[in-house]
Protein backbone atom coordinates (compact mmCIF):
# COMPACT_ATOMS: atom_id res chain seq x y z
CA UNK A 1 0.00 0.00 0.00
CA UNK A 2 1.20 3.50 -0.82
CA UNK A 3 0.03 6.45 1.29
CA UNK A 4 0.30 10.12 0.32
CA UNK A 5 0.46 12.54 3.27
CA UNK A 6 -0.57 16.09 2.37
CA UNK A 7 0.06 18.86 4.91
CA UNK A 8 1.70 22.27 4.68
CA UNK A 9 3.52 21.61 7.97
CA UNK A 10 6.62 19.41 7.67
CA UNK A 11 6.39 18.75 11.43
CA UNK A 12 2.81 17.48 11.06
CA UNK A 13 3.77 15.25 8.12
CA UNK A 14 6.47 13.76 10.37
CA UNK A 15 3.95 13.21 13.20
CA UNK A 16 1.47 11.54 10.84
CA UNK A 17 4.29 9.35 9.47
CA UNK A 18 5.33 8.29 12.97
CA UNK A 19 1.73 7.57 13.98
CA UNK A 20 1.11 5.50 10.85
CA UNK A 21 4.19 3.40 11.62
CA UNK A 22 2.88 2.86 15.16
CA UNK A 23 -0.53 1.82 13.80
CA UNK A 24 0.77 -1.57 12.64
CA UNK A 25 -0.85 -1.41 9.20
CA UNK A 26 1.44 -3.93 7.57
CA UNK A 27 3.78 -2.95 4.78
CA UNK A 28 3.31 0.46 3.22
CA UNK A 29 5.33 3.21 1.62
CA UNK A 30 4.88 6.93 2.07
CA UNK A 31 5.09 9.96 -0.17
CA UNK A 32 4.51 13.56 0.88
CA UNK A 33 3.12 16.79 -0.51
CA UNK A 34 2.96 20.23 1.09
CA UNK A 35 -0.30 21.39 -0.52
CA UNK A 36 -3.10 20.25 -2.80
CA UNK A 37 -1.39 21.31 -6.02
CA UNK A 38 1.68 19.25 -5.18
CA UNK A 39 -0.60 16.40 -4.07
CA UNK A 40 -2.23 16.24 -7.51
CA UNK A 41 1.23 15.93 -9.06
CA UNK A 42 2.10 13.13 -6.60
CA UNK A 43 -1.15 11.30 -7.30
CA UNK A 44 -0.31 11.31 -11.01
CA UNK A 45 3.33 10.26 -10.56
CA UNK A 46 3.18 7.95 -7.53
CA UNK A 47 -0.34 6.49 -7.78
CA UNK A 48 -1.07 6.16 -4.05
CA UNK A 49 -3.80 3.90 -2.68
CA UNK A 50 -4.69 6.31 0.11
CA UNK A 51 -4.41 10.09 0.51
CA UNK A 52 -4.37 11.69 3.97
CA UNK A 53 -4.87 15.42 3.60
CA UNK A 54 -4.98 18.42 5.87
CA UNK A 55 -7.97 20.73 5.50
CA UNK A 56 -6.36 24.18 5.65
CA UNK A 57 -3.40 24.64 3.30
CA UNK A 58 -2.15 27.38 0.96
CA UNK A 59 -2.59 27.18 -2.82
CA UNK A 60 -5.15 24.36 -2.64
CA UNK A 61 -6.79 23.21 0.57
CA UNK A 62 -8.28 19.87 1.50
CA UNK A 63 -11.77 20.56 0.17
CA UNK A 64 -10.46 21.62 -3.24
CA UNK A 65 -8.16 18.58 -3.30
CA UNK A 66 -11.05 16.25 -2.51
CA UNK A 67 -13.06 17.79 -5.33
CA UNK A 68 -10.13 17.43 -7.76
CA UNK A 69 -9.67 13.76 -6.83
CA UNK A 70 -13.32 12.87 -7.29
CA UNK A 71 -13.85 10.10 -9.77
CA UNK A 72 -10.44 8.53 -9.23
CA UNK A 73 -10.21 5.06 -7.72
CA UNK A 74 -8.60 6.48 -4.59
CA UNK A 75 -9.42 6.49 -0.89
CA UNK A 76 -9.07 9.90 0.77
CA UNK A 77 -9.19 10.82 4.44
CA UNK A 78 -8.85 14.19 6.14
CA UNK A 79 -6.51 14.78 9.09
CA UNK A 80 -7.21 18.19 10.63
CA UNK A 81 -7.52 20.28 13.75
CA UNK A 82 -11.00 21.33 12.57
CA UNK A 83 -13.79 19.00 13.49
CA UNK A 84 -16.97 21.02 13.14
CA UNK A 85 -20.11 19.35 11.91
CA UNK A 86 -20.12 21.63 8.85
CA UNK A 87 -16.53 20.76 7.97
CA UNK A 88 -17.20 17.03 8.37
CA UNK A 89 -20.30 17.30 6.17
CA UNK A 90 -18.39 19.22 3.49
CA UNK A 91 -15.58 16.65 3.57
CA UNK A 92 -17.99 13.72 3.29
CA UNK A 93 -19.94 15.40 0.48
CA UNK A 94 -16.67 15.94 -1.41
CA UNK A 95 -15.70 12.27 -1.08
CA UNK A 96 -13.69 11.93 2.14
CA UNK A 97 -14.02 8.44 3.60
CA UNK A 98 -13.13 9.64 7.10
CA UNK A 99 -12.06 12.65 9.13
CA UNK A 100 -9.45 12.29 11.87
CA UNK A 101 -9.11 15.25 14.21
CA UNK A 102 -5.94 16.27 15.98
CA UNK A 103 -4.74 15.15 18.43
CA UNK A 104 -4.94 11.57 17.20
CA UNK A 105 -3.59 8.14 18.11
CA UNK A 106 -2.24 5.16 16.22
CA UNK A 107 -5.50 3.34 17.00
CA UNK A 108 -7.49 6.17 15.40
CA UNK A 109 -5.54 5.72 12.17
CA UNK A 110 -5.69 1.91 12.32
CA UNK A 111 -9.49 1.91 12.72
CA UNK A 112 -10.17 4.53 10.05
CA UNK A 113 -7.83 3.03 7.47
CA UNK A 114 -8.94 -0.54 8.11
CA UNK A 115 -12.57 0.51 7.57
CA UNK A 116 -11.91 1.98 4.11
CA UNK A 117 -9.44 -0.62 2.85
CA UNK A 118 -11.61 -3.68 3.56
Amino acid sequence: MKILIVDDSKAMRMIVTRTLRQADLGEFSLVEASNGVEALERVASDQPDLVLTDWNMPLMGGLELLQALRGLNLQVGVVTSEGTVEMRQAAAAAGAKFVITKPFTAETFRAAIAAVLR
